[in-house]
């Protein structure tokens, strides 16, 4: 398979996008780019793939997000992080599906009080009208946080999402104790970003999440990223707790080497753990093709087998698919 390299720009890079191709050259190149990521999951022998950090979210607060991505250059030495699938909601739908994406997630969070119930509405409904998408919600240490992630997981949430930097929040604080206590008694998966990547926060980094852990030592935690930047001690916690889980967002592609490499050491605990690390992306948010995840993955050299689990087998035994 063709490897496809990100190619971060330095400081001195011009800012701004890329004209778009015409539609006729952006079509064969969608078209070519999904037959190589299907030829990627048929090669192994599976019916698809399961990416379990994709983000969907009611258009303006996406826009918004993609502004932060746009300026981000300060915080990450100057690199710039293009958003290379700024699509229409459809369109990104249909670019995953495209793609032999068999299940996704609409990762989404609020970065303040009174955000997480209405964005929980929104995601219900998209979950509704996307029966591929697994139903999604979110939570915020907020009064009536207990009551509001009680009334998504009855509607039917088969995932959370929780942003500690972005939220600029304390995990373990006393106001979430009830909400995750709630989440690991009914089982459902959260996916965390924990990590101190791409830039720390007041509460980024394992030890919060390690009180958090000993709290509620079921809670079925996926770490997003593998915890960048903190990889070897969010694997410990992962060896610990034998509920606790990794996805590979963005991990090992060029972008993040560059950023905050995988130390080598590490890979044989990461292949130990194969059965609970799971494949996700961060579509649309990524500046490199969606292939690019797949090879680099892939080319960590740990096997076949271990590529199934990650890339399929083990999100679709977590969600029952």
């Amino acid at each position: 398979m063709d490897d496809h390299r990100a190619a971060p720009a330095g400081p001195g890079a011009p800012t701004g996008h890329p004209p778009a191709p015409a539609p006729a050259e952006a079509h064969d190149r969608a078209r070519a780019e999904a037959a190589e990521v299907t030829r990627f999951w048929t090669d192994l022998g599976l019916p698809g793939l399961v990416d379990v950090h994709t983000h969907f979210m009611p258009e303006r607060v996406l826009h918004k997000v993609w502004d932060y991505f746009d300026a981000l250059g300060s915080l990450t030495g100057g690199l710039r992080w293009p958003i290379t699938y700024r699509r229409e909601e459809a369109e990104r739908t249909a670019v995953l599906r495209a793609f032999g994406v068999r299940a996704f997630t609409a990762m989404l969070y609020p970065h303040k009080p009174g955000m997480a119930r209405w964005l929980n509405g929104w995601a219900a409904d998209f979950a509704h009208r996307t029966p591929d998408c697994l139903h999604t919600a979110t939570l915020y240490p907020e009064p009536g946080v207990e009551t509001y992630v009680r009334e998504a997981v009855e509607a039917g949430a088969r995932v959370f999402k929780a942003h500690v930097q972005v939220g600029a929040y304390d995990p373990a604080d006393e106001l979430l104790r009830p909400a995750w206590g709630l989440l690991a008694e009914a089982g459902i998966p959260v996916v965390i970003h924990c990590g101190s990547g791409p830039a720390p926060g007041k509460h980024t980094g394992p030890e919060p999440i390690a009180r958090v852990l000993a709290r509620h030592p079921r809670l079925r935690l996926i770490v997003a990223h593998l915890g960048m930047p903190e990889y070897e001690e969010f694997l410990g916690l992962a060896e610990r707790y034998g509920e606790v889980r990794l996805d590979t967002t963005m991990t090992f592609t060029d972008f993040a080497e560059e950023l905050a490499p995988f130390p080598p050491r590490a890979l044989p605990r990461l292949a130990a753990l194969g059965d609970r690390v799971l494949l996700g992306s961060d579509f649309p948010n990524i500046p490199y093709p969606y292939l690019h995840q797949l090879h680099a993955l892939e080319r960590l050299g740990l096997g076949e087998d271990w590529l199934r689990a990650v890339c399929h087998d083990n999100g679709a035994r977590l969600f029952g698919l």
